[in-house]
């Protein structure tokens, strides 16, 4: 996964959609959940969030605030992440989508 076009510096703000398989909703939360903690201790993380949809049940809806994109890339990389990726094709119904996000000022 790539999660830089290029090299940047500065704070990353994403929203990541996670949209479940049918009947594996429980199983995504519960995956989720096993990894909050140690990504939160992850260097260079300010948030890791998770929410589920109310327009769409089941989706996990991820708010993350990176130092940089350095940090993000050491998250992608880091055992936490690649256990919880290693079931998307287990978990997920559609692909991982990372939305980016500028702060308004």
């Amino acid at each position: 996964m790539n999660t830089t076009s290029e090299a940047t510096t500065g704070e990353v703000r994403l929203i990541a959609y996670l949209v479940p398989k049918p009947g594996k909703e429980e199983d995504l939360a519960a995956a989720i959940r096993d990894i909050s903690a140690d990504v939160l201790r992850e260097p260079g993380c300010a948030a890791y969030i998770a929410h589920q949809s109310c327009e769409r049940p089941g989706t996990i809806v991820m708010y993350e605030v990176w130092e940089d994109d350095a940090a993000l890339d050491v998250h992608v990389a880091s055992a936490p992440f690649q256990r919880l990726a290693g079931r998307f094709d287990e978990l997920l119904g559609e692909p991982l989508k990372l939305e980016r996000l500028q702060l308004l000022t």
